[in-house]
């Protein structure tokens, strides 16, 4: 019997995780089909995957650049949205499957909540849902039956190695970290980062904000925060190791000693496509490794005089509350501030720091206080710049 076709809506269709999604897609021979699909800015890429993949909805998230897309460019099938607001109502609709929310940042969060108060399947790679409101939206899924499987491929990786065990019998998980650019770089060298330097990942191809992300390793701390909520784990669980080939992409460690790891050349379209169609695992796109060549895999400590970031993470994940809502908005607005060359590599996370730390702390906020202190911290950032 032929399988049904999963509906897919990709949020963030034009950006690396929107793109291998599609690749997906294209290489699912019909399993998997695309139902929607949005972009912020990059209109004239989303009008050629709308005609390559013929969705119902297709949505620019921008009004003003939405006003540019000539609609005749589109197909008949096609209904052009505009606006914020239409994320959330694509991921909504009953003729949705699963809505996979690539979008980059705190702005993902109005889409993926619509999608959990539907009770849809989410794919997750907006990590800064759990982030910003992790309690909130791990209830949320529970109550409206839907359910979260991670795209990260961390958070994946601990998702299929935790099938080894009974969650009774985990002692930790370990996340893996590439460590970025300056992973051997003294404090002196890091004084001098360039913005294109820390632009250069070693490994992954990714978003500027992103890969700046990885660079500091905050990006490893947002992790640690996302896993924290989403395999509800204590942060005394959570450790992470610096691994610099990014093959092993996490583990999770047994009482008895274990160690249960996922491995598999560094390419995003393995996570993407386990989330698209678990429980199942089917051929696809992603590469495979060459086991006829040698290979080298290395782990290291990691650094937290150097890349104290990871501490911040952590302290998040301990306290909960209203931690990682301020901590996300603070580092998207002073990563802006560095790639608009307005402070130094090394001052991202001390003004992280210096924001957190100020905040009036909320161990149950509610969503709408969540929005108040995310504009907030963002306001505090440059703030912090200014003096």
């Amino acid at each position: 019997m032929a399988k049904p076709q999963t509906n897919v809506a990709v949020l963030g269709s034009t950006g690396s995780i929107g793109r291998s999604t599609l690749e997906v897609v294209e290489a699912s021979g019909g399993r998997l089909a695309v139902i929607a699909l949005s972009a912020f800015a990059n209109v004239d890429l989303l009008v050629e995957q709308a005609r390559q993949f013929r969705p119902r909805w297709v949505v620019a998230a921008d009004p003003a650049t939405a006003r540019t897309i000539d609609r005749s460019a589109l197909p008949p099938e096609c209904e052009l949205l505009a606006g914020p607001e239409s994320l959330a109502f694509v991921s909504a609709q009953p003729e949705v499957d699963v809505v996979l929310t690539a979008i980059v940042g705190s702005a993902g969060l109005p889409a993926t909540w619509a999608a959990l108060e539907a009770g849809k399947t989410v794919a997750l790679a907006n990590k800064e849902t759990l982030v910003m409101a992790g309690g909130l939206a791990t209830r949320l899924a529970a109550e409206r039956g839907a359910t979260i499987l991670p795209v990260d491929s961390e958070h994946s990786a601990v998702f299929q190695a935790l099938k080894a065990g009974r969650r009774e019998e985990v002692r930790r998980v370990v996340l893996t970290a590439s460590g970025g650019p300056f992973r051997n770089f003294t404090l002196e060298q890091l004084a001098g980062v360039t913005i294109a330097d820390a632009l250069a990942h070693p490994t992954w191809t990714m978003g500027r904000k992103i890969t700046i992300d990885s660079a500091t390793m905050m990006n490893k701390a947002l992790e640690i925060i996302e896993a924290r909520w989403l395999f509800d784990l204590r942060a005394d669980q959570i450790g992470v190791v610096v691994h610099p080939q990014s093959v092993v992409h996490s583990m999770v460690e047994y009482v008895d000693g274990s160690v249960m790891a996922q491995l598999s050349p560094p390419d995003m379209k393995l996570p993407i496509q386990y989330a698209l169609t678990y429980p199942e695992r089917v051929e696809g796109p992603a590469a495979r490794f060459d086991w006829s060549q040698a290979h080298k895999l290395e782990f290291y400590p990691p650094d937290f005089d150097r890349f104290p970031a990871l501490e911040l993470g952590l302290e998040a994940a301990r306290a909960g509350g209203t931690v990682g809502c301020v901590l996300n908005a603070a580092n998207e607005a002073a990563v802006a501030q560095f790639l608009a060359g307005e402070i130094r590599f090394i001052d991202i996370v001390p003004a992280c720091r210096s924001v957190v730390d100020h905040h009036t702390f909320e161990p149950n906020p509610t969503t709408a206080r969540l929005i108040e202190l995310d504009r907030w911290a963002r306001e505090e950032i440059r703030s912090w710049i200014c003096h």
